[in-house]
């Protein structure tokens, strides 16, 4: 699940040894989890704010809680602390923040946004561009482009022969996708 390793223990119970409270502990959260914009956090968690539902990790020195809803965004995270001249640095590494790990049996519209953000959106990026899942409509997937791909002259061989081909291959009960966005729109296109 997660991991804080032994430099980034003895840094947060040193933190929390500053603190008045007696029994403090430390929160890890996702804000806006699965989304583009989430963020993984630690914050001081005193006794009365630990929820009954909270996942709880007991290392030596620190008691650290997982929120409940944010389980799933935080498997693989890796909490760590690098000391070096300045004092040092905490780093969290969460890799499924912005999408969680997928199950066989996860809803066919959270498997085509796994692969569209782990797979096709890190290729589209280096034209600027980036593709959405508007909808599943009888096995398809309704997507919508933007950035450098709205407009662009490569988009409908990008959407059979990169998108379309990769999300099938990788979801069998996917029939195919649909292209949704106004292609008319060619201000910011890769290739016009």
């Amino acid at each position: 699940m997660v991991t804080v390793t032994e430099s980034a223990q003895m840094y947060l119970a040193q933190l929390i040894g500053k603190q008045e409270v007696e029994g403090m502990a430390v929160r890890m959260f996702v804000s806006q989890p699965g989304t583009r914009f989430a963020e993984t956090c630690l914050a001081y968690c005193k006794p009365d704010e630990v929820k009954e539902e909270d996942e709880r990790i007991d290392y030596p020195s620190l008691i650290v809680y997982l929120e409940k809803i944010s389980v799933p965004y935080l498997a693989e995270a890796v909490v760590d602390y690098d000391k070096d001249k300045m004092g040092g640095q905490l780093t969290i590494k969460a890799p499924n923040a912005k999408v969680p790990n997928i199950a066989s049996d996860s809803p066919l519209s959270e498997k085509v946004n796994y692969f569209l953000i782990t797979e096709i959106n890190p290729g589209l990026q280096s034209h600027g561009g980036e593709v959405s899942l508007v909808e599943i409509k009888d096995g398809i997937a309704v997507l919508k482009f933007g950035g450098g791909c709205q407009g662009c002259s490569a988009v409908s061989m990008t959407l059979k022969e990169g998108v379309e081909k990769k999300l099938v291959e990788r979801i069998p009960e996917l029939k195919g996708v649909k292209d949704v966005t106004d292609h008319s729109v060619t201000d910011n296109a890769y290739y016009q």
